[in-house]
């Protein structure tokens, strides 16, 4: 565990485990602590290679605005300092936005991507859960003191009194509008989709996705021959906010990771 300088970002990383890397990506207001209950389970099968994104746990805001684009740039920049790419990618929530980002923008680094709980347009959370999205407003963020998020990073952060900044970036990216549906239907890497069935994403939203990727278009066959390289896996009995305390979801990622594609990367 250590820093790692790349470019303006002076990132906190951890790594646990030994074989092919897996990078994991946390939610908003998270850190590396995010995939403690389950990092066990991985590190068994992988290297893990857990980052503080920028702005949370312990790497220091950068003085931009927030944006899943530019942070899937640093994180580029990250796998590139390390020297490990091809890497596969977990990204949590707001964390799966930034894997989606980099399977974008730097498809060379990615070996799989596997994307937890996170929607590829603004549209598919519930509305209830975009009416909730965090104000942004960093005098809203000096009232939420009181969260467990808040008492991680005051426990963590390099500048505690930095939270105020990171809720209102926070607030101001996620109530941005986007919609990378034609983007995501052009990937080749090969994805992993995991929700819970009562996560904070609408289900229709979740066959749209897996449909962009090309699943569920047609029967696969009995051998399976016409199978999509995307994956779908809806969990049961979890929500956004623990499925990734869950041992279900080490149980369907490290399959996905390990099996044969139908088209060979």
């Amino acid at each position: 565990m250590g820093y790692a300088e790349v470019a303006d970002v002076r990132f906190w990383y951890e790594t646990h485990g030994s074989g092919r890397p897996l990078v994991l990506l946390h939610g908003g207001f998270g850190a590396v602590e995010t995939f403690a209950a389950i990092r066990p389970a991985l590190a068994q099968r992988r290297q893990v290679i857990s980052v503080d994104l920028p702005g949370h746990g312990r790497t220091a805001d950068v003085d931009r605005p927030m944006r899943y684009e530019s942070m899937a740039d640093d994180v580029a920049a990250f796998i590139g300092h390390l020297g490990r790419g091809p890497v596969d990618v977990l990204g949590f929530s707001l964390g799966g936005g930034v894997g989606l980002r980099l399977a974008v923008q730097h498809r060379h680094l990615l070996r799989r991507l596997v994307v937890v709980s996170a929607p590829c347009r603004r549209q598919g959370w519930f509305p209830e859960v975009l009416a909730g999205m965090p104000e942004p407003d960093e005098a809203a963020g000096e009232r939420m003191t009181g969260i467990p998020a808040y008492e991680l990073y005051r426990q963590v952060a390099p500048r505690p009194d930095d939270w105020p900044k990171l809720w209102a970036r926070t607030g101001e990216l996620l109530r941005r509008e986007y919609d990378w549906s034609a983007e995501v239907a052009a990937l080749t890497t090969p994805t992993l989709l995991v929700f819970a069935d009562a996560d904070s994403i609408r289900p229709a939203h979740m066959v749209e996705f897996f449909g962009l990727l090309g699943g569920g278009h047609r029967d696969a066959g009995w051998d399976g021959a016409d199978r999509p390289d995307a994956r779908l896996a809806v969990l049961p009995g979890l929500t956004h906010y623990d499925i990734v305390d869950s041992p279900a979801l080490p149980a369907v990622v490290l399959p996905f990771l390990t099996h044969t594609l139908n088209t060979p990367v």
